[in-house]
């Protein structure tokens, strides 16, 4: 099964980038790492002029969209700031989830293009525990996965999180990093 990892943290050394070293020693993943690739998340004239018909200006656009019409599993690997993804991350759907890759509209609603992506497992991090974001906070989660990714084709959606994030004890952290290893298979 080939696997595809996104990561966009902008701190290397970042639990984000623990949770990495952890998919990636377990998968034979290809790894988008929005950073590392300069991916700039402005959505910019050029970018827009061609977004209602599915073009695009940005040429790391039709990178990721190869990587993904090839991904059978996706990892995304995310904290959760202002109880949201981060812009980096919101903006990569906005400019590589374009219509005609990712999705087609018949009579007023999204069809997912995106069925050859079995399963998707969310990882996020923030120093608000699951539930919080999950009860208190909107769960962006639940809107990401049972409408965005929907819309896109995405079934099989998992999310996995580590609050709690500035208090961990290194204990912790290393029993999360297991259990991620877990949800891997």
């Amino acid at each position: 099964m080939k696997t595809t990892i996104i990561i966009g943290h902008p701190y290397p050394k970042s639990f984000n980038y623990a949770i990495l070293e952890k998919v990636k020693n377990k998968t034979n993943a290809t790894i988008i790492n929005l950073v590392e690739d300069n991916f700039n998340p402005a959505m910019l004239s050029d970018d827009l002029a061609g977004f209602s018909r599915g073009q695009y200006a940005d040429p790391l656009v039709e990178k990721y969209q190869d990587i993904l019409k090839m991904t059978e599993k996706l990892i995304i690997i995310t904290p959760i700031w202002w109880y949201g993804l981060p812009a980096l991350y919101k903006e990569f759907l906005d400019k590589v989830m374009l219509k005609g890759f990712a999705y087609k509209e018949e009579k007023g609603r999204l069809i997912g293009e995106l069925t050859n992506i079995k399963e998707t497992l969310i990882i996020t991090t923030s120093e608000a525990p699951k539930w919080y974001i999950k009860y208190f906070a909107g769960n962006p989660m639940r809107v990401l996965s049972k409408r965005v990714f929907k819309d896109i084709g995405l079934k099989k959606v998992r999310w996995i999180h580590q609050g709690n994030i500035t208090k961990t004890t290194q204990d912790k952290r290393i029993k999360f990093l297991d259990y991620v290893e877990t949800k891997l298979v």
